[in-house]
């Protein structure tokens, strides 16, 4: 009898761990307003297409909206690899999406400053340095819960370019 109720409170224990690891987002609301949370997470590889071919590895998060639900802010960070000296940049940028999130295509535009440093950045007195980006996107429904995300931000006041692709969660549904 005493294995029986050790057995079920391992059953019980386990089940619950499996059921919390499952990311469920919340639902979109008609509130149209300014929202500040967590709303979703991506991640995504792409390359520097500035010369040196650099592969970029980064990761987004969906963190609101700004007075309309189409307008959302949306910091990431990335890393550049391989190729010259390894890169760092942390965004902010505001998104403008096209559609809404339900559709199978959401197109979107935006503008950001990021903060970008690289290996060897204290010897250099300008850097980190400080950008303004201009994005632009589209994110392409996988499943209920996912999207496809195809990129290109223009940094560094159009200096330089980058192509991603990666995966992101969906609101609602």
């Amino acid at each position: 009898m005493k294995y029986a109720g050790t057995v079920f409170l391992l059953v019980v224990l386990v089940t619950g761990a499996i059921a919390a690891q499952e990311f469920v987002p919340p639902k979109n609301a008609t509130h149209s307003g300014t929202r500040i949370g967590l709303f979703g997470f991506g991640v995504r590889g792409g390359v520097d297409l500035r010369g040196s071919g650099q592969l970029v590895l980064g990761t987004t998060l969906d963190v609101g909206n700004l007075f309309s639900n189409r307008l959302r802010l949306r910091p990431s960070a990335e890393i550049g690899v391989f190729n010259g000296p390894n890169t760092y940049v942390g965004s902010v940028d505001a998104l403008w999406r096209f559609t809404e999130d339900e559709e199978v295509a959401t197109p979107y535009v935006g503008l950001g400053l990021s903060v970008a440093g690289r290996t060897e950045c204290s010897s250099d007195p300008q850097c980190p340095d400080l950008w303004l980006n201009l994005t632009f996107g589209v994110e392409l429904r996988y499943r209920s819960t996912f999207n496809w995300l195809l990129e290109y931000r223009g940094m560094d006041a159009l200096a330089r370019h980058r192509i991603f692709v990666g995966l992101t969660t969906r609101r609602g549904n």
